[in-house]
């Protein structure tokens, strides 16, 4: 439904979501549909990571819509960390992090980002 809303695409679907997100209702948004949402948007649609993180952005700043379980300006936070090498799914779990209060997160990938937090990464254990 975000991609819809944010892309016009399939005139049909794009109006339907409109009439849900663009109520007054406030609306609970996952980490999981933004980080998808980005996801289609820069490999689907071919969009810029910078484009992403702007369409986004907005989309998160309506009034209306409130990030489930997640801080919306720690989400906003991550996704700003979108721009370089950071991964959206990567950006969400962060900001997951941040707005639990954890100061540590264990991740495999090197980009992940540790801007406030301690990240881990395991090695492989030895026989």
């Amino acid at each position: 439904m975000v991609v819809r809303y944010l892309t016009g695409d399939v005139s049909e679907l794009a109006q339907r979501a409109s009439a849900v997100i663009d109520r007054e209702e406030e609306l609970w948004v996952t980490g999981e549909v933004i980080a998808e949402a980005a996801y289609m948007l820069n490999t689907v649609y071919q969009l810029p990571r910078e484009l992403v993180v702007k369409h986004l952005s907005a989309f998160l700043r309506k009034r209306n819509l409130t990030p489930y379980a997640l801080d919306k300006g720690l989400v906003l936070q991550g996704l700003l960390l979108c721009r370089g090498q950071v991964s959206f799914t990567d950006a969400m779990v962060w900001a997951a992090a941040k707005t639990s209060g954890a100061d540590v997160a264990y991740s495999l990938e090197e980009r992940f980002p540790d801007d406030g937090i301690e990240v881990r990464r395991p090695q492989p254990s030895r026989p």
